[in-house]
């Protein structure tokens, strides 16, 4: 059955992808142009970005309880007021307390509609400046849930916004403006501390020797996780027996990452001559790896998404480096289909209670 909710999402979906048809990017390697055509054609991007924008953040920001911790973050807002403690990052307990000072005790609305358009803005200007395809990223974005997860757990999906946003500065190789964000991202959600390893093994060129380093690691992994387990609740105590730490792992997101893999290996000599495909490559790569070899990592596919995200970067260019131009059609159908079925699967389970994106409710007609 087709609710309220499940409409509005569905339909802000096609709006979003029939703005974004009209924006044309070239990613990180796009060079500048001043003729009238390229002047025409980046206010035209700005005016259809900014609609994308307030689309999306306009319904991130009226929402009221949803996502199932929507509550626990308002009260923890209270808590904050009442200089009471908190196990939130600093960061967010200080531009809680600000706003704060200009709200009445226990409104909460301003302050998930601040953090929903830092959020949501992050993420827009990421998928803009690094896409070869807005159209396609969105679309990826999207139908991959990443924008709908974000009506939950709203630190750690604006360290994520945070971590996708840095990643044009690893790409051009401004390594203190990439480190910089992520450090400012960690004080609101300190998970985001593990890209700036993994992101930057990702850019590396990897021999036969890295992939068999790579594959010992994986051994040690397999025959060692209590070894790992000691070492990572050492910095997260807080996670050992907690609800996170159940020792499982997701066939979902195993199967996703694997036919990624595939689909990169069927070109990798497409993925050998581009630096950016590559860093796709390996981001994936380290997302499967984790699922399949970290069940024992609490909350692992949290940590899997700050590498799988990558993938809507990664698809359409890889996609557009193919040179047969009825495979490269084959291809974006089936990634379309296979991605669409997915979000059938993300909204099926959107009821959930580890999720509980819908029902949607809004406060303009609550």
């Amino acid at each position: 059955m087709i609710t309220y909710g499940l409409f509005l999402y569905l339909i802000l979906t096609v709006a979003v992808l029939f703005l974004s048809a009209g924006i044309i990017t070239s990613g990180t390697s796009g060079k500048c142009s001043t003729t009238p055509y390229a002047s025409r054609l980046t206010a035209r991007n700005r005016v259809l970005v900014s609609a994308v924008f307030i689309l999306l953040s306009g319904v991130s920001v009226c929402r009221i309880a949803v996502g199932n911790d929507y509550w626990v973050y308002r009260d923890n807002f209270n808590l904050i007021a009442q200089d009471r403690h908190v196990a939130y990052e600093p960061g967010f307990r200080y531009i809680v307390k600000f706003l704060q000072l200009f709200l009445r005790y226990d409104n909460y609305l301003p302050i998930f509609a601040f953090f929903s358009i830092i959020t949501v803005l992050l993420m827009v200007k990421a998928i803009y400046d690094i896409s070869d395809s807005f159209v396609f990223s969105m679309f990826l974005f999207l139908t991959a849930g990443y924008y709908f997860g974000s009506l939950n757990n709203v630190r750690y999906y604006l360290a994520l916004a945070a971590a996708m946003y840095s990643i044009k500065f690893l790409l051009k190789k401004e390594y203190l403006k990439f480190v910089l964000v992520i450090a400012a991202a960690s004080l609101f959600h300190k998970s985001v501390l593990i890209v700036i390893p993994l992101y930057i093994l990702a850019t590396l060129n990897w021999n036969y020797v890295g992939h068999f380093i790579i594959s010992l690691f994986c051994a040690t992994l397999l025959f060692l996780p209590g070894l790992y387990r000691k070492i990572i609740f050492t910095f997260y105590p807080f996670y050992e027996g907690s609800m996170f730490d159940t020792g499982q792992t997701s066939i979902t997101n195993i199967a996703k990452a694997a036919a990624i893999f595939v689909f990169a290996l069927i070109y990798r000599k497409n993925v050998a001559k581009d630096k950016v495909l590559k860093f796709g490559f390996y981001c994936n790569l380290w997302a499967l790896l984790l699922y399949v070899f970290c069940s024992f990592v609490p909350e692992i596919s949290r940590i899997g998404f700050y590498l799988n995200v990558t993938n809507i970067f990664f698809i359409p260019r890889l996609i557009s480096s193919i040179e047969d131009e009825k495979k490269r059609k084959v291809w974006t159908i089936l990634i379309c289909v296979a991605f669409i079925g997915y979000f059938a699967f993300v909204l099926k389970n959107a009821y959930n209670t580890d999720s509980r994106i819908l029902p949607y409710y809004n406060w303009i007609f609550q």
